[in-house]
């Protein structure tokens, strides 16, 4: 089980960051304000659904409006 965590952990960033590269600077600047709202969210909320949620939609909104 160690030994396929270790291949597919590599596997999957070098997935997730590839995707980005087709994006606009504005696509990536909310993607970017989403995720950290989630985690904000999260952290503040101590994990509650709504509170990754609702973070991660007000750090998207502005994403999308700094990269404007």
């Amino acid at each position: 089980m160690t030994s396929k965590k270790y291949f597919l952990l590599p596997l999957l960033a070098v997935a997730a960051l590839s995707a980005c590269s087709g994006m606009s600077e504005q696509g990536k600047s909310t993607a970017v304000g989403a995720g950290i709202g989630a985690v904000g969210g999260a952290v503040l909320t101590g994990g509650s659904a709504v509170g990754t949620v609702g973070g991660a939609v007000v750090g998207g909104v502005v994403g999308h409006e700094v990269a404007k």
